[in-house]
């Protein structure tokens, strides 16, 4: 016990520690961005700290080659610079990362890169955070903005037989594009944006994919009446009930897409615009999969049951032979492994507890940007809230006229 308080003392005097005058941002997504913006727009300094070797490191480093926003230009925008004229409606993952560069060149925004972080508690005998990282540098500050996103661990299912299957198995993160699969039978799992995605893009490499949908999907087309779906169905809210938006949008996908459910893509009962408000799930915006499914070009097939060599048991008792399996199965939070705080944040899910749009704010100068489900558009709402938030505790402590403004606050 002896040795093991002299060797955690050893720890605690080698590590550097660096007192940070303004809020600690971990993240330099485009939610940390967003917030180290509005805050030095407010005049109020901020340190991002980023595990990897780059800005936007999910967009940069663990997307596809045809990614393109899903929703329009200038419902992605971050706070105080609107999109270049020139970029089409829906922007390239090329596009959204020079983007993002400009925006960090803009604001002279700096993060600390390669500097990830262990753990980050709040110590109450100083009323300061202390973000430990990997580098052995314990940061101090007041405020602590989390903006490490909902997609920052990939969620990778335990699939029965995955040990026999001899094919490649890998996650959407690892997969760029369908070229090395030219010629071969692949299997996605997962019917959200980037599995219909990657379905269209194997299609076009000439592979012969098949997509398994293990639960309920509402499938929207990408633009309606001329417009787009997102846009559309904001313009309706300002008049119309939720509910009422809902079943306008399923009448009109069923007079563009036909019944999905005769396609094995069965809706959920729920309108999608309640669904996504309720639970955070997002519907499918088309691009050109269903006409492939429609075609044959791609096979919907229901869950898997287990994995045998080179070969899929569904559910349905069916077996397959398959060359490679593509797991579309999404991402999570990773705020439980490393935030010491169990009030703001589940522990479930890594999100926070309260609803939006009241999930941007905990106690003791803690705030989150862009975990609450709402895409880039949530994320600015949470940057300009959190900014404006610390501004008055910033200013009122600079003028020494204020303690209602402590972290305890």
């Amino acid at each position: 016990m002896d040795c093991l308080r002299e060797l955690e003392g050893k720890i605690a005097h080698d590590r550097k520690r660096v007192s940070v005058p303004g809020p600690v941002i971990v993240g330099a997504g485009p939610s940390g961005l967003a917030a180290a913006a509005c805050l030095k727009e407010k005049g109020v300094p901020s340190l991002i700290l980023e595990r990897s070797n780059c800005i936007a490191s999910l967009w940069q480093l663990k997307t596809y080659d045809r990614l393109r926003l899903h929703l329009p230009k200038q419902f992605c925008e971050l706070p105080l610079m609107p999109f270049p004229q020139h970029f089409p409606t829906y922007p390239s993952k090329q596009q959204f990362v020079d983007y993002l560069e400009e925006y960090a060149r803009k604001f002279d925004l700096r993060p600390v890169f390669n500097e990830m972080v262990l753990s980050a508690e709040f110590d109450r005998t100083v009323g300061s955070w202390r973000i430990r990282t990997v580098r052995s540098v314990e940061y101090e500050c007041r405020w602590l903005i989390v903006a490490t996103g909902e997609n920052a661990e990939a969620v990778v299912p335990e699939i029965e037989g995955a040990a026999e299957f001899g094919g490649e198995i890998v996650h959407t993160s690892m997969y760029k594009n369908g070229e090395v699969f030219r010629g071969k039978r692949v299997l996605v799992v997962g019917c959200g944006n980037s599995g219909m995605e990657v379905c269209l893009d194997l299609c076009n490499q000439n592979a012969q994919p098949s997509l398994v949908v293990r639960q309920t999907v509402h499938v929207l087309p990408r633009e309606m009446l001329g417009k787009s779906t997102f846009g559309l169905s904001m313009w309706m809210l300002k008049w119309l009930p939720m509910r009422l938006v809902d079943r306008i949008l399923l009448l009109v996908s069923r007079l563009m897409l036909g019944d999905t459910a005769r396609l094995g893509l069965n809706r959920p009962q729920m309108g999608p615009l309640e669904l996504k408000n309720l639970s955070g799930k997002t519907p499918v915006l088309d691009v050109g999969t269903l006409a492939k499914i429609k075609k044959g070009d791609i096979r919907v097939c229901q869950g898997i049951r287990r994995l045998r060599r080179n070969l899929v048991e569904f559910v349905d008792g069916r077996m397959e032979n398959f060359d490679a399996i593509i797991l579309a199965t999404g991402y999570k939070s990773n705020v439980p492994s490393w935030l010491k705080e169990r009030d703001m944040f589940s522990e479930e899910d890594g999100l926070p507890r309260k609803p939006f749009p009241h999930g941007w704010k905990g106690e003791c100068g803690l705030y989150s940007v862009g975990l609450t489900k709402r895409g880039l558009l949530g994320a600015s709402m949470d940057a300009k809230r959190i900014a404006e938030d610390i501004k008055r505790c910033w200013k009122a402590e600079a003028n020494l006229s204020s303690s209602t403004c402590s972290p305890f606050h």
